[in-house]
Formats: structure tokens, C-alpha cells, sequence
């Protein structure tokens, strides 16, 4: 298994792992390809695939305003999972924001998806209950089923 910088050229692979995966949520906009290159575009060097064999096992997507890191959906295939590649990724996405002398990051996990708030609070991700996230649509999206 090898983890790598994520490529524009990795969209189709990716994009079907997070096909694959039934507690991703996705959209037609943001995780559409014009979407996610332009992801990679503003940040450069904080997207990561996991590789074996050549085909796309997992990836993470990492981000920063410039003060605060952000990880966006990252997910390992099904079939992939409990071999230490999201912990990899997570590391992976982790050091690049330190060298970026990011001090903090932070992530959205759904309410139903306690594998994932599992797997975040192993890997050290607090939750807050301090917070209460908002947002607002600035422009209509579809949600993908």
C-alpha cells in the first residue's frame, strides 16, 4: 500500500470509492469533478489517495484557511477497511498541515455514523459540545444517492 498526493487524474477512482462507501454524502456540485479540482487547486499538496496494486483504496482530503486545517471526506473502501490505511491517510494529511504550521484541525462527522465518530476519537478528534455548527446554502446542490 502506498499513500500518495492525490492527482486530478485520481477523480474517477475517487469518486467511485465514495460511491462505495453508503455513509459518504455527497453532492453535485461540490464533489463533481470541476468541484474537486478546484479543491485541489486552492489547496495544493493536502489531498491524499492510498494505493495497492494501482487501484484506489482510500483518500483524504485536507484543506486550511490559513489558521485551521479541515478534513473533507475521507473514506477506504469497504473491503479495504481495518488495515490501518485511514490511519495512514489521517497521518499522511496530519504532518503536511504541521509543516504548514497549522495548529488545530477540525471535521464534520453525521450523528448517524458512529463508525466514523469512532474512528475520529481514536485518532485524537474531540468532540465539541460547545459548538453548534451552522451554515447556510448559497447555491441549490443535489444530494447524491
Amino acid at each position: 500500500m502506498n499513500i500518495r498526493g492525490m492527482a486530478p487524474e485520481d477523480y474517477d477512482a475517487v469518486y467511485a470509492l465514495w460511491r462505495s462507501s453508503p455513509e459518504m454524502e455527497l453532492n453535485d456540485l461540490d464533489d463533481s469533478r470541476e468541484g474537486v479540482l478546484r479543491f485541489l487547486e486552492r489547496n495544493p499538496g493536502t489531498a491524499f489517495v492510498a494505493e495497492d496494486e494501482g487501484q484506489v483504496v482510500g483518500v483524504l482530503l485536507a484543506g486550511s484557511d490559513g489558521r485551521r486545517g479541515y478534513i473533507y471526506h475521507a473514506g477506504v473502501h469497504p473491503k479495504w477497511r481495518g488495515r490501518g490505511i485511514g490511519t495512514a491517510l489521517v497521518e499522511a494529511a496530519l504532518q503536511k498541515l504541521r509543516a504548514m504550521r497549522i495548529t488545530k484541525v477540525g471535521l464534520l462527522v453525521f450523528r448517524d455514523n458512529g463508525a466514523g465518530a469512532r474512528f475520529w476519537e481514536a485518532r485524537g478528534f474531540e468532540p465539541r459540545e460547545d459548538l453548534a455548527y451552522r451554515s447556510r446554502v448559497l447555491l441549490d446542490v443535489t444530494r447524491i444517492q
